[in-house]
């Protein structure tokens, strides 16, 4: 198998050299990988963004930003809907809890992992050693460096890579435009194109009280791309399942999309009606609901992928093409396993599963608990019971290198409103009874004997944990505080832990280490067959993409590769301003200040996925030439198989973000800073 085309979310320390030099006659050097590296930034709370000038200030989407904006408003104050424009450094403001990391290293660490576990383990000790040396590695990591340090799994086990990240804890908000004009089309226009959104946001990281200097920036193009130009992503894509073998696709296809999309229309349907109730209602729910309806798009389309015969075709062939050649090669071993021991593996595994899952996502992951004040309360339960173990024998989330990060979550002063934490909370109490029925004995033991209305107002009006000083005393207190507390939140958490633990370690051992162990044999196969011409799954950590940017042409109308600012006017207009297309007074105002002939966003084949948005989009030079926020509806089936006949991703074009910034939101110190005077 070749590689397909621009396919491909490459490791930056293992990039795809040969391929962009016989395609595109494009060197790619140490010192443009470098900058692409630590100009790039991950955010969080989800996404990725990039450094644009020496003092700090950094490009992510406004969507991205939104939790941000969200917790930076209040009652009366609604910057999420009305924008921001700090017109001075001073006036930056402040992000509660938003922390930002930029990978500064990447080194091999799969000889070490591999090494602790041995062919006579169980799958248990396999996973509790496997476990073990990753804590080790990332406590010695973070004591010899200071940098946040996570071992990371590719290949689904074929290989480990230590990455080691310097983090921003002091981020302050710079601009933000007005909701309509970031999100114009709404959920209408999500995953479509041709689109007309300002969806951008600019943040300043600080060190020591003063703008950051950071040792690499992304230079911003006055220009732009032009059709037919090779661009580059550089972003943090979140899950891909390409490398996943055709049962599993098939188990998520018949068991875990379904159980998904049913659990995020409840959450989006509720959370919708709580924000009709008015507009702080409206403002409190906005970030909530754009994520849940932003979801329930993405797994729509990935389930009509599975549900459409020629991918899962495709995907046969590919995998019975593997096995042949590699049984073909057997002949040579017969004393060896046969591969097709792997394949099988991972099938028995699916049916062990399907026994379990719905309780363990329920319990474990959350779903039955959809509240910030339930995290809140398992954390506190969890840390007492994890901190007295050495660092390496903790849940990983509670690991010493993940600790400062948990922390600056927990005690985040951004406010919780408790209506809409009782909406969320009643709502997925609602779906735990209609997915495990109302005489299940888990559900029994959360309902306590009320109805999931009853439950949840019990349980909000219960807790203290608004008040981020009694969220320290009960962690600070540990087992004894724990233990004592009447907490409403802290004695469900505790009540469910043992059964939540319970199916923690059986997805642990029963179903994720025999699949690592499995794919990581499949993963040898792959490269002895592809080398590294195939790229790993997608694992919310950088990486580098390529592509063209062009357009496309559906039901035999020709799409163009770029949108410009008066289509936006264009469409407002023919639709009356109404909402999802109504733009901002600001923009009606100023039609006339802006030359309407500026690109606006644009398309190309480059391979993202959810977590790229934010990402910057850089020319041959390096250069930033735009910010990718979305992919159209073809390119949704990109989690389980590349194309690019119609698929693209869709990014805010850099001219449009000056024009807009100098001549409708006075913004002139930005446009001054992005445009070289630092």
């Amino acid at each position: 198998m070749t590689v397909r085309s621009d396919e491909g979310m490459w490791l930056l320390n293992d990039p795809p050299r040969e391929q962009l030099k016989t395609k595109y006659g494009f060197e790619l050097t140490d010192a443009w990988l470098e900058r692409a590296m630590k100009a790039s930034v991950r955010f969080n709370s989800g996404g990725s963004g990039g450094f644009v000038s020496a003092e700090g200030l950094i490009v992510t989407n406004h969507h991205i930003a939104a939790d941000a904006i969200q917790k930076l408003s209040k009652p009366g104050l609604d910057l999420y809907r009305e924008g921001f424009l700090a017109k001075t450094r001073a006036d930056e403001l402040p992000c509660p809890d938003l922390e930002l990391n930029v990978l500064q290293s990447i080194k091999d660490v799969t000889a070490r992992v591999n090494a602790e576990v041995k062919p006579e383990q169980s799958p248990a000790e396999a996973a509790a050693a496997r476990r073990a040396v990753m804590g080790e590695i990332e406590k010695e990591s973070l004591a010899k460096t200071g940098l946040r340090s996570d071992v990371v799994t590719l290949y689904q086990g074929g290989a480990y890579h230590l990455y080691r990240y310097k983090k921003y804890f002091d981020v302050r908000l710079v601009f933000a435009p007005e909701a309509s004009a970031a999100g114009f089309g709404g959920d209408v226009d999500n995953f479509e194109y041709p689109r007309h959104g300002l969806d951008v946001a600019f943040f300043r990281a600080y060190e020591n009280g003063a703008p950051a200097k950071p040792s690499h920036f992304f230079r911003w193009s006055k220009t732009g791309p032009v059709e037919n130009d090779l661009v580059f992503v550089t972003g943090h894509p979140g899950t891909t399942n390409r490398l996943e073998t055709l049962a599993k696709l098939l188990h998520r296809r018949d068991v875990t999309l379904p159980y998904t999309l049913s659990r995020l229309r409840s959450l989006e349907a509720a959370i919708g009606q709580y924000a009709e109730h008015g507009p702080e209602e409206r403002r409190q729910a906005a970030t909530d609901l754009h994520r849940v309806a932003n979801a329930r798009k993405a797994f729509s389309g990935q389930l009509q992928g599975l549900l459409d015969p020629s991918i899962i075709a495709a995907k046969d062939l590919q995998e019975r093409k593997l096995l042949d050649t590699t049984m073909v090669e057997r002949n040579v071993f017969p004393t060896a396993p046969s591969p097709r021991n792997f394949w099988s593996t991972i099938e028995t595994i699916q049916t062990t599963y399907r026994g379990f899952e719905r309780e363990h996502a329920l319990l474990e992951t959350g779903h039955a608990f959809f509240s910030e004040l339930f995290t809140i309360a398992r954390h506190t339960v969890r840390l007492a019971e994890e901190l007295p173990k050495p660092s390496a024998q903790r849940l990983r989330e509670y690991r010493d290198s993940n600790l400062e990060s948990l922390k600056l979550q927990l005690y985040s002063p951004a406010p919780l409103a408790p209506a809409l934490e009782r909406v969320k909370l009643q709502t997925s109490l609602t779906f735990l009874a209609e997915t495990l029925g109302g005489g299940h004995p888990i559900v029994v033991k959360v309902l306590a004997g009320k109805n999931p209305a009853a439950r949840a107002q019990e349980l909000v009006a219960g807790t203290t944990l608004f008040d981020v000083a009694e969220r320290k005393n009960l962690v600070e207190g540990g087992k004894t505080a724990v233990d004592a507390s009447k907490d409403a939140m802290v004695l469900l958490a505790k009540a469910i832990d043992a059964e939540a633990r319970e199916f923690r370690k059986r997805f642990e051992e029963q179903v994720e280490e025999p699949e690592r162990q499995a794919y990581a044999e499949i993963a040898k196969i792959r490269f002895k067959s592809f080398g590294r011409s195939v790229a790993p799954d997608a694992t919310f950590t950088l990486r580098l993409a390529f592509g063209t940017v062009r357009g496309y042409e559906v039901d035999g109308a020709k799409l163009p590769f770029h949108t410009t600012l008066g289509g936006a006017f264009e469409k407002s207009e023919a639709l009356a301003n109404r909402e999802p297309f109504d733009l901002p007074k600001r923009w009606r105002d100023g039609k006339t200040k802006l030359d309407l002939a500026t690109p606006y966003n644009f398309a190309s084949t480059a391979d993202t996925i959810g977590g790229n948005s934010g990402s910057p989009v850089l020319n041959r030079a390096g250069e930033l030439v735009g910010i990718n926020f979305d992919r159209n509806r073809h390119g949704l089936v990109r989690n389980f198989v590349y194309t690019e006949v119609q698929a693209r991703h869709v990014s805010v074009h850099c001219r449009a973000v000056l024009e807009t910034l100098a001549k409708l939101y006075a913004a002139d110190a930005i446009v001054t800073e992005l445009t070289g005077a630092n």
